[in-house]
């Protein structure tokens, strides 16, 4: 927390501060800090290697990126799913493809994508994401 305070003068003399305003009395504890969540994705794949990174992940993209009012979860998802298929990152579309049927897409929806995407950024790349979508959004027997 800052604290801001605007001294002015009065007859010649600036007010005398007396006390230095703790942290405890502003209410900050250091359990004020929320602990990072040992759950997360991010904390389970890399949490214990680079913790620094999985606090980022899960505080500043997915607290934050993915919470701006500018765009839906359901379009946010569709344009992380396209960049995914179109740079060949098979590891993270097979997460992504799970978070966006729950962020509203339908598989119809994503086989297109994955398709019209070949054209765009390679046969391989959707061949690769064809095959993942295969294993995420088709129930097993």
């Amino acid at each position: 927390m800052t604290h801001i305070a605007i001294q002015e003068q009065a007859e010649g003399k600036t007010a005398d501060w007396h006390e230095k305003v703790t942290d405890e009395q502003y209410g900050i504890t250091a359990s004020a800090t929320p602990a990072p969540d040992k759950n997360s994705r991010a904390q389970q794949l890399f949490g214990e290697i680079a913790p620094k990174f999985a606090e980022l992940t899960d505080q500043v993209l997915y607290a934050d990126v993915w919470e701006r009012p500018g765009l839906s979860k359901r379009d946010r998802s569709l344009i992380t799913v396209s960049a995914l298929i179109a740079m060949n990152r098979p590891d993270q579309l097979r997460s992504h493809l799970g978070l966006a049927s729950k962020n509203g897409l339908t598989r119809e929806e994503l086989v297109e994508a994955i398709t019209h995407l070949a054209f765009y950024s390679g046969w391989p790349s959707s061949v690769s994401a064809a095959t993942i979508a295969k294993e995420v959004l088709l129930p097993t027997k």
